[in-house]
């Protein structure tokens, strides 16, 4: 099961979400997304749990609760939308 982990702390890593998750259950992988440019965390990720009990679980107990000084929002993820790209400057236009 994919799982969506918001809130969190800027200064986490991804050894610091998999410790946590692994309290309850096998991690398959976990990523935190990064600012493409700067590096910098944008507070949100993603743990991937394969068995699907083990992952609610987890999504049950740490949903709300304190990690690093914030409230994490944990739930499971939806797949991810096809939606067109924005248009930069220039680009989209009627001329």
């Amino acid at each position: 099961m994919n799982i969506y982990v918001g809130n969190l702390s800027f200064n986490a890593t991804e050894d610091d979400v998999k410790s946590a998750f692994e309290a309850y259950g096998a991690v398959e992988t976990t990523s935190i997304i990064k600012d493409k440019f700067s590096g910098q965390s944008k507070g949100f990720g993603f743990v991937e749990m394969p068995n699907k009990e083990e992952a609610e679980n987890a999504i049950q107990s740490l949903n709300g609760s304190d990690f690093k000084g914030r409230a994490l929002k944990v739930n499971e993820a939806k797949p991810r939308e096809n939606r067109p790209r924005q248009g930069g400057f220039g680009r989209n236009r009627d001329y």
